[in-house]
């Protein structure tokens, strides 16, 4: 999982890659692990957090992102 993927604009929409692109997925790759998915870097994900709320429950593409990780770990037997 690489966590902080990318930074998404919260007015635009358009995402950075601030921390760099396709290191996590390459190491799993390299290690023969499987790579599971992306979380990007938003401020509601902290903001959620601080609320008590669970950022998957509030919908939106960082909510997606959640699911599909979870569906990933799901179909994988890990959850």
């Amino acid at each position: 999982i690489e966590n902080m993927a990318m930074y998404v604009c919260p007015n635009c929409g358009h995402e950075d890659h601030i921390f760099g692109e396709g290191g996590v997925k390459a190491e799993a790759a390299r290690s023969k692990i499987p790579f599971l998915g992306e979380i990007p870097l938003a401020r509601e994900v902290r903001t959620a957090g601080d609320e008590g709320t669970p950022i998957a429950l509030r919908g939106g593409a960082v909510a997606e992102a959640y699911h599909a990780l979870a569906k990933q770990l799901v179909d994988g037997g890990v959850a």
